[in-house]
């Protein structure tokens, strides 16, 4: 062997000596270790009647609490007065600690023969609906205070009669869960009250002047009486109007179709009278027949040509240029059905008095051209729908007036 071999052999032999030796003292040292944690358990405090465990309290029993209920305050963010449950804790993150199981007693006490008395159902307090405010359509200012007597609004309530657009006002008598009609004259006091400013209607849109006029001349009662009061943006107000206007100017429609005399003839007005009230339709005081609906209101009319009404009496072969009948697209319930109603009125008139039904232009009228109307009427309602004013509901009276 060479120098070189022995000595990388005795290397080789110190590593293994070392290896063994580190083992040995880490084994000794683990076996303390596990002989210290693995030592006799201390005693049961279950097992062994004297010993008294340890961190001992005295029973807290389970006990049922009566949610408190507060009626809650005017506030600007928020329409009605929600009730609010206090539980045990104010912090949203807190969980009510479980009731630990009551173990029954040894010897259970006598038991009276009456039967148990049912247990008293929990009162739910009445909350208040949200104010009558259409979001889409109004400008809202809300009122508030412990107690604002009705009179308090009767000049106010005045005053916006002025501003040119429609103005509601509502209040939440004290105590009570309904909203109600604002009447200045009533013996009521008012918890909140919101007046709201429509914002369109088929005279525009509204413009600022009116929505600032509206708030100061509240701003003034509020500041003489001692309110609470809050108005929403009028930006925001403004920029809706603008849009909401926009919309009824593309959707307002009106549709009129004339029944005329062939040639240069006239058309009878007797017979055009009796076949419209034979038909249901009421004449108004405005000399207009109109065919109403379960509402009193208007699904299409009939007025003549001539510049003079019709009157509840009709002289004997009286006779006129011709008639319209007119159909408010945007005012009316299923209008399509209404449409179809209308043409159908009119082609038996024309059949009655040997005339034709012709459009605007003086054209006569062919199925290919009521398909068209029909159509249109179609595009009309599906943008209406998806506007969420549908045609001839409570939203749609309202701008299309």
């Amino acid at each position: 062997m060479s120098d070189l071999q022995i000595g990388l052999l005795v290397i080789g032999a110190a590593i293994v000596l070392a290896v063994l030796v580190f083992n040995w003292i880490q084994e000794r040292r683990f076996r303390r270790q596990a002989d210290a944690a693995f030592q006799a358990p201390l005693g049961d405090a279950l097992m062994h009647p004297g010993a008294v465990p340890r961190d001992t309290h005295d029973r807290v029993e389970p006990a049922l609490r009566e949610p408190v209920l507060d009626a809650g305050r005017f506030s600007e963010k928020a329409e009605v007065n929600e009730p609010h449950l206090h539980g045990a804790t104010d912090h949203p993150d807190a969980v009510p600690a479980r009731p630990n199981p009551v173990a029954p007693p040894a010897h259970p006490a006598p038991t009276s023969s009456a039967p148990p008395a049912p247990p008293r159902p929990a009162s739910s307090p009445v909350a208040a609906p949200p104010a009558p405010y259409d979001e889409l359509i109004e400008y809202r200012i809300r009122i508030g205070s412990e107690g604002m007597p009705a009179n308090v609004f009767a000049d106010a309530l005045n005053h916006a009669r002025t501003l040119g657009k429609a103005v509601r006002w509502f209040g939440l008598p004290v105590g009570a869960a309904e909203w109600e009609e604002v009447q200045p004259w009533r013996d009521v006091h008012y918890q909140q009250v919101v007046v709201t400013l429509q914002l369109a209607d088929r005279n525009g849109a509204v413009e600022e002047e009116q929505l600032a006029a509206l708030c100061e001349l509240l701003q003034a009662m509020a500041q003489t009486h001692g309110l609470r009061l809050a108005c929403d943006d009028v930006v925001d107000a403004l920029e809706r109007a603008q849009a909401i206007d926009r919309f009824c100017v593309d959707v307002d429609v009106l549709i009129g179709l004339n029944v005329v005399a062939r040639g240069e003839g006239a058309v009878n007005l007797t017979r055009i009278v009796r076949e419209a009230e034979s038909s249901g339709m009421v004449l108004g005081g405005d000399g207009v027949y109109q065919l109403l609906d379960s509402r009193s209101e208007p699904l299409y009319a009939l007025c003549n040509h001539d510049a003079e009404p019709f009157s509840a009496e009709v002289v004997d072969g009286q006779t006129s240029q011709g008639v319209t009948l007119q159909f408010d697209v945007p005012r009316v319930p299923d209008g399509l059905k209404v449409f179809d109603g209308m043409v159908a009125f009119g082609r038996k008139l024309a059949n009655e008095i040997g005339g034709i039904l012709v459009d605007d232009n003086l054209r006569p009228l062919t199925d290919t051209g009521i398909e068209k109307i029909r159509t249109q009427l179609m595009q009309i309602y599906e943008r209406m729908e998806a506007r969420g004013v549908p045609s001839g509901s409570r939203r749609a009276l309202r701008l299309f007036s």
